[in-house]
């Protein structure tokens, strides 16, 4: 039986720490009994609980575990291939298990080439209300960051390929965003170190905002005056946050047309 519904809806109310799961082969309710193990892999009963890439051989026959152990349930890989959670954290067999966070937690076990599979997780909390529906309830904004008319102008240039959501975006170098912004705006005084500024100014000031990504180095590290890194994170929050809207392209065009000089000679991204 193939099962549609999403775990990430919500769950009927239950008691506080019951274990919930799911893949596209089963599901499968477990109650927050101390030393309880529930085990999930390609195999069959009584060999695992659920049951997960069946198909797919490169997914171990017992592949990981939850077990609930003081109050909380802990996961661990037991398999050959890693297991992904959430903001991209791996787990390999030698990793120490990790806590579940009460209500919803996707895993991806990997498998054969690209292939993923996934396993929904739901820790029941105190206040589960079951699913509820908010079908009338006012859509809640995304948070978005103020960008004065040059920041935001220097930050669609270098970010150009990330809103046109390229598969794998990088920023243009400094050098080919200064001829770029030179072009767009003569009387911009555009250069190397001024962008180099300019950036800095817009990571350090949105650092401690609630940014979804590291704009600062950590005080351990060496600073380096450029960090690809650092930049690619700031264009990737600010595109995913719609701080940065695919129209702010438009303000690339030019009376004689959207030539942007540099971009078209095969240079990579990134600072050389």
């Amino acid at each position: 039986m193939t099962f549609s519904a999403s775990l990430a809806r919500g769950v009927a109310p239950t008691a506080p720490g019951t274990l919930h799961a799911r893949t596209v082969t089963g599901d499968l309710c477990a109650p927050p009994r101390p030393g309880l193990t529930v085990r999930f892999g390609r195999g069959e009963r009584p060999d695992v609980d659920l049951e997960v890439g069946v198909d797919d051989l490169r997914v171990s026959r017992r592949h990981g575990e939850l077990t609930y152990l003081r109050g909380q349930w802990w996961l661990r890989n037991t398999g050959r291939q890693l297991v992904r959670l959430p903001r991209g954290r791996m787990m390999h067999t030698t990793t120490e298990p990790v806590p579940l966070a009460t209500g919803y937690t996707p895993l991806f076990v990997k498998g054969s080439g690209y292939r993923e599979h996934l396993i929904e997780l739901y820790v029941a909390d105190h206040d589960d209300r079951g699913p509820v529906s908010r079908r009338r309830a006012a859509t809640l904004r995304p948070e978005t960051w103020a960008l004065d008319d040059d920041e935001r102008l220097l930050l669609v240039v270098l970010g150009q390929r990330y809103l046109l959501y390229e598969e794998d975006p990088r920023p243009l170098t400094y050098s080919m965003a200064a001829r770029q912004l030179v072009h767009l705006r003569p009387d911009g005084n555009w250069t190397e170190r001024r962008i180099e500024h300019r950036i800095e100014v817009v990571r350090h000031r949105l650092h401690g905002t609630g940014f979804k990504y590291p704009l600062v180095h950590d005080k351990t590290e060496e600073r380096r005056p450029y960090d690809n890194t650092l930049l690619h994170n700031l264009l990737k929050g600010l595109v995913e946050s719609t701080t940065l809207v695919p129209p702010d392209l438009n303000l690339m065009d030019t009376p004689d047309g959207p030539d942007t000089p540099g971009l078209q000679d095969g240079s990579p991204a990134g600072q050389p």
